[in-house]
């Protein structure tokens, strides 16, 4: 799933190639993820792109005052395209979900981007509003992952009697970490998924919002000024423990190992994270702290 580092890298990338140019048309090919019906998609056209920003994992594009608000859900992804088909495409063909034509420079083919999702479950969502806040996933949002500093950090987490995994990917809570940059920054902090997030010392906390700050910021140095199609190879490229289930950890050299949930899964480092003792990989079982 595109997380805070990657969708900040999108719109950089569209801060540069998209902005200024005029909306010409957009093609819904996938009905099911447009989430809003006024103002109409047909609203964008002969509008400029004036603004491509961020908040949490939501990928924001102000055309004119007229926001085109995208999550990219799990298996979602932009791809820019230099030499976009006339041709209008075919509801429910392929993985294409919707494609947004820019009007072209002079001497320059037609260009424009398409969101595109993989799979048979669809959860790419596309909203269009007058403000970010209608979009109710937007609302919800806790405070930036980015934006606070450790003492604001300490007090989010105070009195929470929930896992440290499970807060750190709640959006609610802090927004723009999922479940990759969550193993890593747990790595990073030597703290186990599931400790609670109310038992953690002062030394331990330092540790993890330290950890929050430099993996995310690390993800960015290295995701900014890329292409939008070679952003998902440098964020697997920079992975620590994160789908790395039977490799070495980098750290120490244990076995990355793995739990297992009903349509997800977390890695660890035994060494680095729960004192050298494997985490029961069942859903209810007694969890190790």
């Amino acid at each position: 799933m595109p997380e805070l580092p990657e969708v900040e890298a999108l719109a950089e990338f569209l801060r540069e190639h998209a902005v200024g140019r005029i909306v010409t048309r957009v093609d819904l090919a996938a009905v099911q993820a447009i989430k809003t019906f006024d103002p109409p998609l047909t609203a964008l056209a002969g509008l400029e792109l004036t603004g491509a920003s961020r908040h949490g994992k939501f990928l924001d594009l102000d055309v004119s005052g007229v926001h085109l608000v995208v999550h990219l859900a799990r298996a979602g992804w932009l791809h820019w395209r230099e030499n976009l088909p006339t041709t209008p495409p075919k509801p429910g063909k392929g993985p294409l979900a919707l494609r947004v034509h820019l009007e072209p420079a002079e001497g320059e083919l037609p260009s424009g981007f398409d969101l595109t999702e993989q799979g048979t479950r669809k959860g790419l969502a596309v909203y269009v509003v007058r403000s970010p806040s209608e979009v109710p996933g937007i609302a919800r949002l806790g405070p930036d992952a980015l934006e606070l500093d450790a003492e604001a950090f300490g007090a989010l987490l105070t009195g929470r009697h929930t896992q440290l995994k499970g807060t750190l990917t709640d959006q609610t809570v802090l927004a723009g970490i999922g479940n990759a940059y969550s193993d890593e920054i747990l790595h990073a902090a030597r703290l186990s998924p599931f400790k609670s997030a109310d038992k953690l010392t002062d030394d331990e906390l330092l540790r993890l919002h330290a950890a929050v700050r430099e993996t995310l910021t690390g993800a960015l140095e290295r995701q900014l000024g890329q292409r939008a199609a070679t952003l998902k190879g440098e964020k697997r490229a920079g992975l620590q423990v994160h789908a790395r289930t039977g490799l070495p950890c980098p750290v120490c050299g244990d076995t990355v190992r793995e739990v297992s949930f009903a349509d997800t899964s977390l890695q660890y480092c035994p060494t680095c994270q729960t004192g050298g003792k494997p985490l029961a990989d069942r859903r209810m079982s007694k969890l190790l702290r």
